[in-house]
């Protein structure tokens, strides 16, 4: 059972971390849910469909249709898997990339104004050691 400090700071943190994120993606000009996709992608190379609704922990339908929105900008391709012809890779086009990168500098961009604008010296020191525990509390 966490003491109640950290319970008290975990409720905190929760609170600011969502508020931030909910920030940082009024940015996105690309749904939130195509984002992770084409994040998903990137990280991992092409995928089924099928691997992508379980990395995303949604339905394969969901995952078709959102597939299908991206081919249709444009942002994915899809071509045979090398060793099962009963499967489909989909996988990030050069448009793809290039909408993500946009994407995350946006993010990034107004993320850095922000600390740039609205943080002192001191407390933007204190914020770069703080990026590291919250590393630490993600790979727990």
């Amino acid at each position: 059972m966490p003491t109640s400090e950290a319970a008290a700071i975990a409720a905190e943190l929760r609170t600011a971390m969502g508020k931030l994120t909910r920030r940082v993606k009024h940015e996105d000009s690309i749904p939130l849910g195509q984002i992770a996709v084409l994040g998903a992608l990137d990280r991992v190379g092409a995928l089924t469909t099928s691997d992508l609704a379980a990395d995303q922990r949604v339905r394969p339908q969901s995952m078709a249709r959102a597939v299908g929105l991206l081919m249709d900008k444009g942002l994915v391709t899809r071509h045979a898997h090398p060793t099962d012809g009963r499967k489909t890779l989909v996988e990030l086009s050069e448009a793809g990339h290039a909408a993500l990168e946009a994407e995350r500098n946006r993010r990034a961009g107004w993320l850095a104004q922000a600390i740039d604008a609205g943080l002192d010296d001191e407390e933007r020191a204190l914020l770069a050691r703080s990026t590291a525990l919250l590393e630490r509390l993600a790979d727990y």
